[in-house]
């Protein structure tokens, strides 16, 4: 992957699309071209720097790599997506919020969410998926959320633990969910509404899910030919949305999913932290 020069650009405002393209040092090939036959591997090398990767994302590119191994760029064919208008959450999912005693927040612990994506899963994962979540990433995703661009949902329980959440990054109408995690039953899921309520709220038209599985397929995601994803992108990446500061979305029961605008619901009606 070839370097071109650039300016230093701190710090990050968002761009248009062509000029977050061009952020950091490095050409990113063409997916197409690069990956005719459609494996989904599209380049390996670079950085984890935060312009590298906002010149990823909207390009439709994402790192996913081993500890200690080279860094790889992947843009999947077919892509599985979320589109937030079309999800509908199941009878007994509705029926758990409805009387859970949990709590929701929006960027209140986003450090803890991808330590705790990080670990080793219990639900029967094969062993070493996690580790792709390695010290170097959890450092380059924490800076994106400290720019503004990583954003995470927490899920907590009546004694006040974290208990489950997910983290992704959000670029005007598009959010690139990375990972969730669970400790109590359904938690990812409910984390998972909470998403799709918040990208409802602020204009997001699409999550992208990057790479299609049973769990995702059960929350109601589908496939989308790479080229269509990619020639979405840039409308998604041009889409006003608004910034998701975690002082705009107090604490609030998970019940308030059962409204279209929870946030806003418990704010008229005084329930909060």
């Amino acid at each position: 992957m070839a370097a071109h020069e650039q300016t230093p650009t701190s710090p990050i405002h968002l761009p248009t699309p062509e000029a977050l393209k061009r952020l950091g040092r490095y050409d990113f090939p063409n997916p197409i071209s690069a990956d005719p036959e459609g494996t989904g591997l599209v380049a390996m090398g670079g950085d984890l720097d935060i312009t590298t990767l906002l010149s990823a994302y909207a390009q439709g590119l994402f790192p996913w790599f081993n500890a200690d191994e080279p860094i790889v760029w992947w843009c999947p064919e077919p892509r599985c997506v979320l589109y937030p208008e079309g999800y509908v959450p199941s009878k007994s999912l509705r029926r758990q919020v409805k009387n859970s005693p949990w709590q929701l927040s929006v960027n209140r612990a986003f450090v803890d969410v991808i330590h705790a994506c990080s670990l080793p899963r219990q639900d029967g994962l094969p062993e070493g998926e996690h580790t792709w979540i390695h010290e170097e990433m959890i450092e380059a995703y924490t800076e994106l959320h400290e720019q503004g661009y990583a954003h995470s949902i927490e899920v907590w329980d009546e004694a006040g633990a974290l208990i489950g959440g997910l983290y992704g990054l959000k670029i005007g109408g598009i959010y690139f969910g990375e990972s969730m995690f669970h400790q109590a039953s359904n938690a990812s899921k409910i984390a998972f509404w909470a998403l799709v309520q918040l990208c409802r709220m602020t204009h997001v038209e699409l999550i992208d899910c990057q790479l299609e599985n049973p769990h995702l397929m059960s929350l109601g995601a589908s496939t989308l030919p790479r080229t269509d994803f990619l020639q979405r992108l840039d409308t998604l990446l041009s889409t006003q949305s608004p910034v998701w500061q975690a002082e705009h979305y107090p604490l609030i029961p998970v019940r308030a999913l059962l409204t279209e605008t929870p946030w806003q619901a418990m704010r008229q009606s005084h329930i909060g932290i």
